[in-house]
């Protein structure tokens, strides 16, 4: 049988990258770490860490230790707070979201959630996907409202974590309302290399640079935000262009015209914006960028009824969006 702390001191030695930097941050003597590895291997039978003068590689044996190290502290984590939850007085629900979904979809379901379980104390954590994700995988979210852009959602091997798709969320071009192409139907991003850019999160600018990298011409950004309803506000002012999912999209105050070509084309007021200023919503001719939206959850025998229930208001709250 694997030993595992043994397992814990491999995971350090490899976080650490030397048996005496990971016998310092785990308070062991170097001396102890090396016993420790060696009685590994001796059991294991193979090899797990070569040492040399440029530090410590682990073995393809080590490296799947490792990857199991992970997990098995995961799910011990995980463990842990179920007890914690068990114990309490009254049920616990944690909830991890990203910022414009605990804006948009989020409260929606709480407000059906709370009147049906008043008797859950719901925790919401603000938490962009490579913190979320993690969060649940460890037990410290019960449940993560969450995203992904191109692909797959990235979940690890064995992370016994469950994706449950909620909706697409297009992204959409936000121009100035005196803008060049404010009363197109819809714009290629080709056009707008000339523009200057307002930025409303680190993704949106990934996927804005490998663009403009593969379009051939320079991405110039005006300004740089993580807020979505910030970067609007900025469009607004005529600082620049945003590229903006329609979750995040700042609602109009007045009716769209009844033959608006798209959902959110039209006139559409910016609180908060210099006055008069607004913004013109377009779509972004195919290949249309778009946001995955779910709910990711930890894969148990007996979901937790109050996970459960959540997670079929937020489906609810996307078809009342919809």
């Amino acid at each position: 049988m694997i030993d595992v702390q043994r397992l814990r001191i491999l995971r350090a030695v490899a976080e650490h990258g030397s048996f005496n930097k990971a016998a310092g941050a785990l308070m062991l003597t170097p001396s102890a770490v090396s016993q420790h590895i060696a009685a590994l291997e001796r059991g294991l039978g193979h090899p797990v860490a070569v040492r040399s003068t440029r530090g410590v590689t682990l073995t393809e044996p080590g490296r799947l230790l490792v990857e199991a190290a992970e997990t098995i502290s995961a799910e011990l984590d995980q463990v842990r707070h179920e007890i914690d939850r068990i114990t309490a007085e009254r049920p616990r629900l944690r909830v991890a979201t990203f910022t414009s979904g605990g804006r948009q979809l989020l409260p929606r379901a709480l407000s059906r959630f709370v009147a049906v379980h008043p008797e859950v104390e719901l925790t919401v954590l603000e938490a962009e996907p490579e913190d979320a994700v993690p969060m649940v995988r460890g037990g410290a979210a019960d449940l993560a409202l969450t995203y992904h852009f191109d692909g797959p959602l990235p979940l690890r091997a064995g992370a016994a974590l469950d994706w449950l798709p909620l909706m697409d969320d297009p992204l959409s071009l936000v121009l100035p309302s005196g803008h060049r192409f404010a009363e197109r139907e819809s714009v290629d991003l080709c056009e707008l290399a000339a523009d200057r850019w307002v930025l409303g999160c680190l993704k949106t600018e990934a996927y804005l640079r490998r663009y403009a990298e593969r379009a051939g011409f320079d991405l110039q950004v005006a300004a740089s935000t993580t807020d979505y309803f910030f970067a609007q506000t900025l469009v607004g002012a005529g600082v620049g262009v945003a590229l903006i999912p329609e979750v995040s999209l700042i609602r109009r105050v007045s009716p769209a015209p009844r033959d608006s070509p798209a959902p959110y084309a039209g006139q559409t007021a910016v609180p908060g914006a210099v006055p008069g200023a607004a913004v013109r919503v377009v779509r972004i001719q195919p290949p249309r960028p778009v946001r995955h939206i779910g709910v990711v959850s930890p894969r148990r025998r007996k979901p937790l009824p109050w996970a459960r229930s959540l997670t079929e208001a937020l489906v609810e709250a996307v078809e009342q969006l919809s």
